[in-house]
This record gives structure tokens, C-alpha cells and sequence, in this order.
């Protein structure tokens, strides 16, 4: 095995053979590399495949990430949790494990950090300690800076599939049944308005990406998002909008508020939320409100009823409005809730799907048309289905406009 000292040393002969004075090309940078290396190895015994991973590790330490390019390069690998310089944790199929690989120093991961924020224009200090960027690929980048972060700089990393996965994955995987994917589909087409829940890490993001390939082609679909992380390619008539920070001077901060009032001017269908955490909640709102049928949004929620919550004190956050008006605004803009859970066997799985009836006595009435029993333990695995209720839909009408008509007598 090819020790760090070994690599921190023909890095430094690197170094001092790179020409600082002018820009050096990647296939100049790796010649340089394969010399350095297979000099090295003329004094040393290192098999093909050893020198091969060599040259990689070295040459991903200047134009890379480093050590962790190989886990960038990893499929299996779904989410990279740095803690410090000397803790680095993955995530693959559900399960976290530490890597025994560490980086050489605290300053080597800071050099890091600085380069990955720098390729997206995104500015992180001691004065801003905390930044949300995205790598080219379109990973989502979380980076906590001391002081803030007691341990040395934290870094998390979520990796997503190059081909986003579709519905008929996630019921092969059991995360939803094939009879609730159809009665999606249908409510989809038909354009009801949507909410998914679910804490973090349940694969909001996920389902939301596998709901739009039910969005027929012919539609114009404006997706606003903190961090792009949407994979919609189903639909060819789509814009995507992402949030930006303040520069250094304060200025030039664009908001999710300020990207959903522009899109409405775009002439969109639909607007697909990437998720809402504040006051934006009351602009989306009032966008599902105003003529833009079949928009989803996600939020973080314990439950449906909890998202409910949730989203009057979002909106209480951004206008003084009566309860009874926030919560008037929430049934009459959202059609549909689906709930996600992450279980303890770390699978992912659409516990509830429910209908938003109205206010009755005050509070936001909910039809629960679909849930997960659950039967126990298998083989350290969950055994359970997503089923249907004894309620029936009860809002028919975008269906009947639509000129559906759900099988099964899911409808009432």
C-alpha cells in the first residue's frame, strides 16, 4: 500500500517541476506526473495497477479534489461527510462508514474548500463561515469554517445519479407501491398541486425528480432552487433558476422570493419549488394560487400534519396574517401531500400520500388516501407495504377537466 508520506514527497517533486510563470495544460501536468512517478519507481518496486493509482492520486491533488476524487468517481458512494482533516465519513446504500484516508494537513483541506467554492463564485471566510455551492456535476457542496466549526473545517458533499431515477425504480425498490405510483401519475397529468414532506436524507429531491417525468412534454416548467439539484430532462420547455448570495460588499443577494415573483412573468405552467424553508413559503403559496396548476414543492416535516405546521409558521415569518388566512391560503393552493420516511434499516420509503380537503373549524383538513403498515422485521429489513385507506379522493374535478377517470374507485 502506497503510503502518505510517499505521496506527500512526489508531490513536492511535482511542484518544484511545474513552471508556475504560465498556465500548464492537464495533459502536460500528468506527462509531468507519469516522469516523476516511473522515475520514483526505477528505486522502488510498485506493481502496474499501484503505479497507475499513483499517478491519479497525484494528479487529482492539483486539478481534482484531491483524495477525494475517487469517491466522487464512485457510484456507490451517495454522500462524502467531512468533519475534519483527520475524519472523513461516506455514505454507501444507506450505511455510514469512516475511511482510514485522512488529509495531510488542515490547510490541505482549506486549499481545498477555497477551490471547490471558487469554481461556482461562491465566497467563504471566517466572516462568512458558511456557504452552499454545487460542483459542475451538479453535487451539492455544504462548507462550515471556523470558528463556527469547533473540530477544522467541515465539508459535506451529496453526490447525485447521472441518469435521475424514475418512478419505476423507486417501486422496484418498494419505496412506493406500483398502484400509488399510477395515482400520482394521474394526478400529475391532471394538474393538481403538490407538497412533499420528509426529513433530511429521505429522498425528497429523489421523488420530486421522479414525479416530473409525468409532466407531459408540451408544457413550460420554471424550477427555483437554493442549489440546483433537479434533474428534469423529461420536458424540453424548462428553465432553471438558482439562488445567489451576497458579495463581499452585501450586495447582489438574489432570493427564492425574488426568483418565484420572476417566474411568474415567464409564463410558466407549472413552477416546481425546490424547497421552501421560510419566508418564501407565502410566495409559493400564492404562485399555486394563481392560475399555475401542477406545481410541487418539498419541505422538511416530521409528518403531514407537522408540514402543515410548518408552513404556517413559514408564512406567519413573512406577513402578519391571520391563522385562519394562512391556513385558508394552504388548502386552497395545495391539492396533494406525500410524505416521505427514512427508516432504520436506512430505506427510503412514501409513508403517506393525503388529500387537502379545506378548513373546517379552523383547521386545514386532510383525507388520508394512502399509508405504510409496517409487519415486522426480516433479515435486519422492514417488512411493510404503502396502502390504500378506506377514504376515498374527494376533489375530482381538475380529473373530470382533465378527462380522467382514476381506476381502481380511488375516486369518490
Amino acid at each position: 500500500m502506497i503510503s502518505d508520506d510517499i505521496v506527500y514527497e512526489l508531490r513536492g517533486k511535482i511542484r518544484e517541476k511545474i513552471d508556475f510563470s504560465g498556465a500548464m495544460t492537464d495533459d502536460e501536468l500528468l506527462e509531468k506526473t507519469e516522469e516523476i512517478v516511473f522515475g520514483w519507481c526505477q528505486l522502488h518496486s510498485l506493481t502496474a495497477i499501484e503505479k497507475v493509482k499513483l499517478v491519479r492520486r497525484l494528479f487529482h491533488s492539483f486539478r481534482g479534489l484531491d483524495i477525494l476524487q475517487p469517491l466522487m468517481e464512485d457510484p456507490t458512494v451517495s454522500e462524502i461527510m467531512i468533519n475534519s482533516h483527520t475524519e472523513i465519513f461516506v455514505e454507501r446504500d444507506g450505511r455510514i462508514s469512516q475511511l482510514e484516508t485522512v488529509f495531510e494537513s488542515k490547510e490541505r483541506l482549506e486549499d481545498l474548500i477555497q477551490t471547490v467554492v471558487a469554481g461556482v463564485n461562491r465566497v467563504v471566510n471566517e466572516s462568512s463561515p458558511i456557504v452552499d455551492a454545487r460542483l459542475r456535476d451538479g453535487s451539492r457542496v455544504n462548507v462550515v469554517l471556523p470558528p463556527v466549526a469547533l473540530k477544522g473545517p467541515s465539508m459535506t458533499i451529496r453526490k447525485f445519479p447521472d441518469q435521475p431515477m424514475l418512478m419505476e425504480h423507486l417501486v422496484k425498490r418498494s419505496s412506493i407501491t406500483e398502484e400509488a405510483a399510477l395515482f400520482l401519475r394521474e394526478l400529475v397529468e391532471a394538474k393538481f398541486n403538490m407538497f412533499i414532506s420528509g426529513g433530511t436524507g429521505t429522498g425528497k429531491t429523489t421523488f420530486l425528480n421522479a414525479l416530473s417525468q409525468f409532466i407531459p412534454v408540451d408544457e413550460r416548467i420554471v424550477t427555483i432552487e437554493d442549489s440546483a439539484e433537479l434533474q428534469i430532462r423529461s420536458v424540453p420547455n424548462l428553465v432553471s433558476l438558482e439562488t445567489r448570495n451576497a458579495n463581499t460588499e452585501g450586495k447582489g443577494q438574489i432570493t427564492i422570493r425574488d426568483l418565484i415573483r420572476a417566474a411568474l412573468r415567464m409564463r410558466p405552467n407549472r413552477i416546481v419549488i425546490g424547497e421552501v424553508r421560510g419566508e418564501e413559503a407565502l410566495d409559493m403559496l400564492q404562485a399555486l394560487n394563481t392560475g399555475h396548476e401542477g406545481s410541487v414543492s418539498t419541505g422538511h416535516g416530521n409528518s403531514v400534519k407537522d408540514m402543515v405546521g410548518r408552513l404556517e409558521t413559514m408564512v406567519l415569518s413573512a406577513a402578519d396574517l391571520p391563522l385562519i388566512v394562512i391556513r385558508q391560503q394552504v388548502a386552497s393552493a395545495i391539492d396533494i401531500m406525500i410524505h416521505l420516511s427514512r427508516f432504520r434499516d436506512q430505506t427510503r420509503k412514501v409513508t403517506e400520500i393525503s388529500e387537502v380537503l379545506g378548513v373546517m373549524n379552523g383547521e386545514v383538513q386532510l383525507n388520508p388516501l394512502f399509508r405504510f403498515r409496517e409487519d415486522g422485521e426480516r433479515n435486519g429489513y422492514v417488512i411493510g407495504c404503502l396502502e390504500r385507506t378506506e377514504h376515498y379522493l374527494q376533489s375530482t374535478e381538475k380529473l373530470r377537466m382533465a378527462g380522467k377517470e382514476l381506476s381502481g374507485g380511488i375516486a369518490g
